[in-house]
């Protein structure tokens, strides 16, 4: 039994197959990198594992269990958490604010006990507050604690939406392209960022990304998608070094 798998997942919009009978499997304990061009169908992918779309064909398969029809909070409390290319963050809320919500959806305290903050509520927001604590010292992000997210240059920004994530107790992170928009010291900052969050917090993450040198640094395994389809798979290096993938991001003629 896989730790994950996709199996012949297909979506279209309109006449446009984004992702046209993908599958692939990845391990417990794996970075699992998903590469292609644009337009591939790679955020599509993490699109339907986090419930935002529903396949119109294939299953989605976590720890044996079916998920293709759970409702994204499910995802969530299942333990699949993610990260986005366009960073999703409140920017007037300081970066403690933020990554607290990371925590709402292992919240179980009625709304009504909530509103009278009772002693139950008093110590469900400590534990909430000290694993929140236990990621900002993870992260080194003790520095920006209480600064609004509108302050923070983007590089930090990128951080603490990796944070928030953490926050959720994932089993598996997705990573949405996590060095997009990053200086190439950030980028080797986020590669021993995900290092450790694989070896030193055991958790399990498949990746979207195009930087091929965080890719060859991190990666355990890693596909190619183009128009939809699974042209290659492999390590790093023999998966860009297959024809189809040349093709793919130089022209057929290449």
């Amino acid at each position: 039994m896989s730790f994950f798998e996709i199996e012949n997942l297909s979506l279209s919009f309109g006449g446009v197959k984004a992702v046209d009978d993908a599958s692939f499997s990845m391990d417990e304990g794996e970075v699992f990198t998903i590469v292609g061009p644009n337009g591939a169908g790679k955020s599509t992918i993490f699109n339907m594992i986090s419930s935002f779309y529903a396949p119109s064909h294939g299953a989605i398969r976590f720890k044996g269990a079916d998920i293709t029809a759970a409702r994204a909070d499910e995802i969530a409390r299942i333990g699949i958490a993610r990260t986005f290319q366009n960073i999703e963050l409140f920017e007037h809320s300081t970066v403690l604010q933020n990554l607290l919500i990371g925590r709402e959806i292992h919240n179980r305290v009625p709304v009504l006990r909530q509103l009278i903050f009772d002693p139950g509520m008093r110590r469900a927001e400590l534990a909430h507050r000290r694993k929140v604590e236990d990621v900002i010292d993870f992260l080194e992000l003790a520095h920006y604690r209480d600064e609004r997210i509108a302050n923070l240059p983007y590089g930090v920004r990128k951080k603490i939406e990796l944070g928030r994530a953490l926050c959720v107790e994932p089993e598996l992170l997705l990573l949405d392209e996590p060095a997009s928009g990053l200086n190439p010291e950030e980028t080797e900052d986020m590669g021993f960022w995900i290092d450790d969050i694989k070896n030193d917090l055991g958790i399990s993450v498949l990746m979207i990304e195009h930087d091929m040198s965080l890719v060859n640094e991190v990666s355990d395994r890693v596909i190619a998608l183009n128009n939809g389809r699974v042209i290659a798979s492999g390590s790093a290096q023999e998966v860009q070094n297959h024809p189809d993938v040349v093709a793919a991001y130089l022209g057929g003629a290449a």
